[in-house]
Formats: C-alpha cells, sequence, structure tokens
C-alpha cells in the first residue's frame, strides 16, 4: 500500500529572506543592549552589597555571617517579588528550559526584578534563561506590530539567537542551538531557516563585543602536545563530571517537591535562600553568583588549593545550583554548570597532575554542560571556549561520543509538571 506523505514546505526566497535581516538587526542590537543593561545593573548593585555595605557596616571580607545574612535576605525579597509582584516573575524555572513559550509584558518587570537581585545577591543562577524570556516577549510584541509579516516562530528564534549571540560575544553558540533545533524538525532547509537568527545573532555578538568585550575563557597552558593517553584521560574527567550533574538531575524533583511543599514563595524561596547561605559560608564567595568570574579566579588560585579543596568547590558550587534551581529563584543553569565542570577539571588536574589542563577543563566542561543543557553542539562549543584553545577540539569530539551514551536517555533538569504552589494569575501567566 502506498501512502502519501506531505510535500515539504516550499524554501523561502532570497527576496524573503532579504526582507528578514532588517528585523533581524534590529532586534539583535536591542537583545543586546537590554543584556548589556542588566548586567551592568545587576554588577552595580553587586558591589553596593557585596563591597560597599560591608565596608560601612565594617565586616570583614567573606565573612560567613554576611554571606548567610545576604543571602538569606535575597532569598526574601525575590520570594516577595514572586508573591505580589503581577505574573508572579513567570512561570517556576524549573519548568522552563533554555527557550519556551513567550511570556506576556505584564510578566516582565517582576522577572527583570528577580533576576537583578539574584544576580547582584550571589544566587548561584545565571542570566540566560531570564533575559531570553524578556528578550522574546519583547521582540514578539515588536516584530507583531512593526513586521507583521513575520511569523511568531521566527521572532521567537532570533530573540532567543540575538541574545545567545551577545551572552558569548559570537553567533557560533546560537548556530550550535539551533542546528539541532532545526535538525529535529526534519522537513526544513537548514541554512534559510537559519539565515534570520544567524543575522540576530550576529548583530547582537557584534553589539555586545563593541560596549564589554565578553572575555569567557580561562588562562590555562595552551594544548601543545597532543598524546592518545589525553582520549582516555579526558573521557574520565568528562564521565565524572557528568555522572557528578547527574546525581543533582536525579535529586532535582526531590529537591524542588521539598522545597514547593511550602507553598507560599516567600517560604520557599526563603528558605533557599538560607540554605544557599550555609553553603555558601561553607565554600566561600568562589561558590556565589553565575559563576563565569568566579571560574576564572579559581583557575588562577588553584594552585594554592589542595585536591580536597577544589572537590569541596565543585560539589559545594553544584549544591547551590541544586537549592537555587529547585527553590523557586529565578535564572539559568549553564553558566554553573561551567563552573563545575571546571572546578571538575582542576580537581582532576590536582590529582593526576600528567593530565594536560586544558583537556581536563574543556573535558569537565563538556560534561557538565551536555548534562544540564542536553545539547551536544553547545557542550562542545562551551568546552572549547573556556580554554580558548581550537586544539583542543579533535579531543572532544572523541571525548564527547562515550558522555553522550551515558546521558542520552537520562532524564533532563526540568520538572515537567507545574506545581500546585505557583498561582495561576491570568495577568502573568504564559502566553
Amino acid at each position: 500500500m502506498v501512502t502519501d506523505t506531505p510535500a515539504p514546505a516550499p524554501a523561502p526566497t532570497a527576496r524573503q529572506l532579504a526582507a528578514l535581516a532588517v528585523p533581524a538587526v534590529a532586534v539583535g542590537v536591542l537583545c543586546a543592549l537590554t543584556l548589556l543593561a542588566l548586567s551592568v545593573l545587576a554588577d552595580r548593585l553587586q558591589r553596593l552589597l557585596w563591597t560597599t555595605l560591608p565596608d560601612w557596616a565594617g565586616v570583614a571580607d567573606g565573612s560567613r555571617l554576611w554571606t548567610f545574612g545576604m543571602l538569606t535576605a535575597v532569598g526574601f525579597v525575590v520570594g516577595v517579588i514572586v508573591w505580589k509582584v503581577p505574573g508572579h516573575a513567570g512561570p517556576d524555572p524549573a519548568t522552563t528550559g533554555l527557550v519556551s513559550t513567550p511570556l506576556t509584558l505584564p510578566v516582565l518587570p517582576g522577572l527583570a526584578l528577580t533576576i537583578l537581585v539574584g544576580l547582584a545577591g550571589g544566587v548561584s543562577l545565571g542570566p540566560e534563561n531570564p533575559i531570553i524570556a524578556i528578550n522574546t516577549a519583547l521582540t514578539v510584541w515588536l516584530v507583531g506590530r512593526m513586521w507583521k509579516k513575520v511569523p511568531v516562530e521566527v521572532a521567537i528564534m532570533i530573540a532567543a539567537a540575538a541574545t545567545i549571540g551577545a551572552m558569548f560575544g559570537t553567533p557560533v553558540a546560537a548556530a550550535l542551538v539551533f542546528t539541532e533545533v532545526v535538525a529535529a524538525q526534519g522537513d526544513r532547509q537548514l541554512w534559510s531557516t537559519l539565515f534570520a537568527p544567524l543575522v540576530a545573532a550576529g548583530a547582537g555578538a557584534l553589539t555586545m563585543v563593541f560596549f564589554a568585550s565578553p572575555a569567557l575563557a580561562v588562562q590555562v597552558p595552551a594544548y601543545d602536545d597532543p598524546r592518545l593517553l589525553d582520549l582516555v584521560t579526558g573521557s574520565a574527567v568528562a564521565l565524572i563530571a557528568a555522572l557528578l550533574c547527574l546525581v543533582a538531575v536525579y535529586a532535582f524533583p526531590v529537591v524542588h517537591r521539598a522545597f514547593h511543599w511550602l507553598r507560599n514563595p516567600v517560604l520557599a524561596i526563603t528558605a533557599g535562600g538560607m540554605v544557599l547561605g550555609l553553603l555558601g559560608a561553607l565554600g566561600g564567595e568562589l561558590t556565589l553568583f553565575k559563576g563565569l568570574d568566579e571560574m576564572k579566579e579559581l583557575t588562577a588560585s588553584a594552585g594554592d588549593k589542595t585536591t580536597g579543596e577544589l572537590a569541596l568547590i565543585t560539589v559545594v558550587k553544584l549544591l547551590a545550583l541544586l537549592v537555587a534551581a529547585g527553590c523557586g529563584f529565578r535564572g539559568g543553569r549553564i553558566f554553573p554548570a561551567v563552573f563545575i565542570g571546571v572546578g571538575v577539571g582542576l580537581t582532576a588536574h590536582g590529582a593526576l597532575p600528567d593530565i594536560p589542563l586544558a583537556v581536563a577543563v574543556a573535558s569537565g566542561v563538556l560534561g557538565a554542560v551536555l548534562v544540564v543543557a542536553r545539547n551536544g553542539w553547545l557542550a562542545l562549543f562551551m568546552g572549547v571556549t573556556t580554554v580558548a584553545d581550537i586544539e583542543v577540539l579533535p579531543v572532544l569530539c572523541i571525548v564527547v561520543l562515550p558522555v553522550w551514551l551515558l546521558v542520552a536517555r537520562r532524564p533532563e533538569m526540568l520538572i515537567h509538571t507545574e506545581p500546585e504552589a505557583v498561582p495561576k494569575a491570568g495577568a502573568g501567566a504564559a502566553a
């Protein structure tokens, strides 16, 4: 029996693609400026909370009491915002991925406030999920009024791609992420579909580089003496990082249920802030914040730390990510995963100095990001970018294979049902 299969959608013409370039460039610039504004405000608030106020109060640097008190207070403030601000700062972040359904505009002020307070206050989450959500909502609204012929699906893709390009200072990460998305859809032409997102990602990256020049790499010796043994040791480091993060993935629903048993977000997120304060007091300030600056500091000071100290910092950061993501703080999980991967790599190198540091760090990042983001292309990109050494890429292309076999069928770090504790207010529900 012969069955008819639907014909693939017609490919857009060159004229149609060229017409998308204008909104793509505009969205790319605007998304980068939004990210830049949020980052600048968070940095200034962070200096106020962690430098100016402690100096005024006569508190010593690294005070455990200040760390505990600050994160508890941050939890209370974020909890009040989630509870009282219209829209409840968006859906429970434990239920959403990197790119999700566009939010309505009334949700955005509360979401922006929560991520601003969380980033500045030391919460172990990155800005990626909330800023993509904010930029996506603004882009859908703007495109729907200025370029009405652009489909909502395309508007979402160019907003997400622009934001990813701006965060990493290059459109390559966006290209890799959306290559996998397009491949999953099957009947679409890759480069025609990616044309507008790549234009937006390039515009966002150039805008961010012009204003801020983001640098994501740690300082490690160049990888200039490849050995076959590095394939084995790199795979071992990546598998250790992946297994460590998989423990957090399996614990995630349990932690989520435990905090949301408190039902009121003020109680749940304040309790989460208290736990983060205790973890920060144990692991030190290196285990706070999103982790990008801290991983550079950790790498620079790794020679002064024992293998046990490096392992402790890594485990504390993993627990902090688990608590922050589970209790209701708004934020992304990729940047903290990069820190965890760096920590695993530094610990492995400390235990076995014969492992090249670039291989150890890049493999650790690959393993951690692969579990948390569940995207092989992004994991490879982050591994290479973190050590800023393209020579390590051939090793990573082999290392990723056994790690993917380990994680491919495992659960993701997501909660697939909305908890009853999150109110369903009409003004702030996701569109």
